[in-house]
């Protein structure tokens, strides 16, 4: 098939979206199992009908609105990759700024940490991947985001962490030298604003009570019982909520309280440690 027309095409069925040319060669280079940077030359590029098939399936399903990462299962994060599924949230650049905190605050001494809606397992296997010394324990209540994080650790032969169930706190029993979590902060309010990509994502890893704030909130008050004393909390949260998380930490007693700003400038993590 004529690639060239093919790509035409398909940049008029994408045309809604911010970069219609970049993510129909984006979807080529999985379909044909190329990198990216080498399907720019388009000219020795064939496609065979199966190939053609799944790309007009796979263009389908993106011109609804569906995430790549989903009609794909796969996404980068932290320069790993990552299987996702409808189970999961798919991993964001923004929240590697909680990775970069958490290396900034933490040695590499042999240390216990607890990531809370671990999800997929970017978050814990990023970490895992960087300090061999660190033993990471990933929680979600979710059981089929515990066998998607599962997969993701075996097939990057990740050993020092161990996924679990849990709904927050309900299955810990210890405490850890640093807690770590992208909660759901999206306030109910926000939803007729929100693309229309994100409601493939999970509800309840999305979105929160009392204007986002709840899960938030509730993490913060029970940490300081699993956090040894001058242990770390680390809290992503929307660029509106850093003021609240700020004075949820002051109020349950954490010292050493900062907030940080994301790639795009936007405040994206805050971080307090609880008081020895």
């Amino acid at each position: 098939m004529n690639i060239n027309k093919w790509l035409k095409k398909t940049v008029k069925i994408l045309s809604h979206l911010d970069n219609p040319r970049y993510e129909a060669k984006l979807l080529l280079s999985y379909v044909v199992n190329r990198t990216y940077s080498s399907i720019i030359l388009l000219e020795d590029i064939k496609l065979n009908l199966s190939e053609y098939h799944k790309l007009k399936s796979f263009i389908y399903r993106r011109s609804m609105g569906e995430p790549i990462a989903y009609i794909t299962g796969k996404k980068e994060f932290w320069s790993l990759s990552f299987r996702v599924s409808y189970d999961t949230l798919i991993p964001r650049p923004d929240t590697e700024i909680l990775i970069e905190k958490v290396l900034s605050k933490i040695d590499m001494d042999k240390k216990s940490i607890l990531d809370l809606g671990t999800g997929c397992g970017a978050i814990a296997l990023s970490l895992a991947s960087i300090c061999s010394n660190w033993k990471i324990f990933g929680v979600d209540k979710s059981h089929e985001a515990i066998k998607i994080a599962k997969i993701n650790a075996l097939e990057l032969n990740i050993k020092n962490v161990t996924f679990f169930y849990s709904d927050w706190f309900s299955n810990i029993e210890k405490k850890f030298h640093v807690i770590i979590s992208n909660p759901p902060y999206i306030s109910m309010k926000e939803i007729k604003s929100l693309e229309k990509d994100i409601f493939f994502e999970p509800f309840f890893a999305l979105f929160s009570k009392k204007n986002g704030l709840s899960d938030i909130a509730y993490i913060i008050k029970k940490s300081k019982k699993y956090l040894f004393y001058g242990g770390w909390l680390f809290i992503e949260h929307s660029w509106q909520q850093r003021l609240n998380v700020q004075n949820f930490l002051k109020s349950e007693n954490f010292s050493n309280i900062e907030s940080y700003k994301d790639y795009a400038g936007n405040y994206r993590v805050t971080i307090g440690r609880k008081k020895k």
